[in-house]
């Protein structure tokens, strides 16, 4: 009776050592951000015109959303990683991303720390994960969504892939690499196919996609460059926009753009600049080609407070033509370490006309954004106030 019950107890003793040691080498992660706040714009479209809008606005800052990620780890310096990403409107409790369940990441892979990972699944092209957080005005203040550009073609923010295979190197000597390829998965169609139309009936077809990037760090100093082809991307789910304000550009065939920025820290002060240059295909006719130039700084008054100041330029030329200039102005006060609110200012001027008809303005890169500035106008200024929180 005694040798049973000491052998039951070495029993539960042994599973609980081990269950604690399994538990050790692996981990998931519960985190968040909620970005709510009050917007106002001069200008918005509107039937038969333009008038100002006062609004609840979701995810300026950043994107509202919540997610999963957890490591295990294989041994020899091997993990398995993975995340899922959903994101949603805080105002009207929705799901973002064209209603996926984990439409901002959802992906699985392998990773060695001195090599790089191995990842699949739907994920961030190279143009966002090098150079929109590091070296866009949008990135690096909380301007954020609002200071990305028109309906973010050029891929700095939302450029999230679909059926995604995805090569990140780890960083040798400040250098950082990657590569990666999203599949179409239609057959007869690799490199993707348009939706069409047959009757009454649209047949959906399917978007092809691959990007790389380069980046250094060192120390105070960055840069990066990175390059992404979407081909047909109105055929991917959710579909890219093409679009720039009331301009329907026509790149249904191919949305390729190349994009290189760097940044400086110097004191409690970092400058940076950036340079993306996106050709719009259509399947026929001509092509167009927009030009976006970011610079900007931001400001560290104290541990709590900082200020950013920017101004983009943006030039549509060949077959469509425009302008846009914008200046964002913005103040950030951490309440916490998880929670800060803050002001922004946006004023955006549009010139130039196409086929007799004006070039509008618009502010704004995602489902959060005012829309264009609406027939006869051709400028937008904004202001918010917000909040945000990170769990």
């Amino acid at each position: 009776m005694k040798k049973n019950i000491l052998a039951t107890a070495a029993l539960a003793a042994f599973a609980a050592t081990a269950a604690t040691s399994a538990h050790a080498q692996s981990s998931v992660t519960l985190y968040g951000i909620i970005d709510a706040g009050i917007s106002y714009v001069n200008n918005a479209a509107r039937t038969g015109g333009s008038d100002s809008l006062v609004k609840y606005d979701d995810g300026v800052a950043q994107g509202s959303r919540w997610g999963l990620k957890g490591s295990e780890d294989l041994g020899g310096g091997l993990k398995a990683i993975f995340t899922l990403e959903n994101g949603f409107n805080s105002g009207t409790g929705t799901l973002g991303q064209g209603g996926a369940e984990f439409g901002r990441q959802a992906y699985v892979g392998i990773a060695k720390n001195d090599v790089g990972s191995l990842t699949f699944g739907r994920q961030y092209s190279f143009s966002t994960d090098y150079l929109g957080g590091n070296y866009s005005i949008g990135g690096q203040t909380v301007a954020g969504n609002y200071a990305y550009h028109i309906n973010d073609v050029d891929q700095l923010t939302s450029s999230r892939i679909n059926n995604a295979v995805k090569f990140s190197s780890a960083s040798f000597y400040g250098v950082t690499f990657g590569a990666m390829y999203g599949f179409s998965n239609q057959a007869g169609a690799f490199a993707g196919a348009p939706n069409t139309t047959v009757g009454t009936t649209t047949v959906a077809g399917s978007s092809r996609a691959y990007s790389f990037g380069l980046n250094y760090k060192a120390g105070p100093f960055g840069i990066g460059a990175a390059y992404t082809d979407i081909h047909y991307p109105g055929a991917a789910t959710p579909a890219f926009s093409t679009n720039l304000a009331n301009i329907a550009t026509g790149g249904t065939k191919d949305l390729r753009t190349f994009g290189i920025g760097a940044n400086y820290a110097f004191g409690a002060a970092t400058v940076f600049g950036l340079w993306t240059n996106t050709r719009f295909e259509p399947i026929t006719g001509a092509s167009s080609k927009l030009n976006a130039f970011d610079i900007g700084g931001k400001y560290n008054f104290t541990s709590a407070l900082t200020a950013g100041l920017g101004y983009t330029y943006m030039d549509l030329t060949d077959n469509f033509k425009g302008h846009w200039h914008q200046v964002d102005a913005s103040v950030d006060y951490a309440l916490s370490k998880r929670t800060d609110v803050y002001a922004l200012a946006i004023y955006q001027k549009a010139s130039g006309s196409n086929n007799g008809v004006e070039n509008q303005a618009q502010i704004g890169s995602a489902t959060s954004y005012f829309g264009s500035s609406g027939l006869g106008e051709n400028n937008q200024l904004a202001f918010r106030v917000g909040i945000r929180h990170k769990f």
